[in-house]
């Protein structure tokens, strides 16, 4: 997968965990496991870009009598998520028809 297009989904895959619930980097590396492996050396340079586009939050939280850093989605994130999902409907499309042709590429 080319480099740009693998950053643009991860952001998205990011983005998609945080539209379920508020999370943590481990967490977050935990619950992506289940469609791809990143690692949370990957994940921290993604969490800071989306911050700094302001498409997600943080705040800190005591746990187990220490700060734990959370991450949550703001509305900007929430764009970004439809807009690739409209995007994706047509490349969506444009697979459809190369499967329909006979995938004779």
């Amino acid at each position: 997968m080319k480099t740009q297009l693998k950053k643009g989904v991860l952001e998205i895959f990011v983005l998609g965990v945080l539209s379920h619930e508020d999370s943590y980097g481990y967490k977050i590396v935990q619950d992506l496991s289940e469609v791809i492996t990143i690692s949370e050396s990957t994940l921290y340079p993604i969490l800071r870009r989306l911050e700094s586009k302001d498409s997600i939050g943080t705040y800190q939280q005591e746990y187990n009598g220490r700060l734990r850093k959370y991450y949550h989605i703001k509305e900007k994130g929430r764009q970004e998520i439809q807009s690739f999902m409209e995007e994706w409907e047509g490349i969506k499309e444009v697979y459809d028809f190369i499967l329909r042709k006979g995938n004779r590429i």
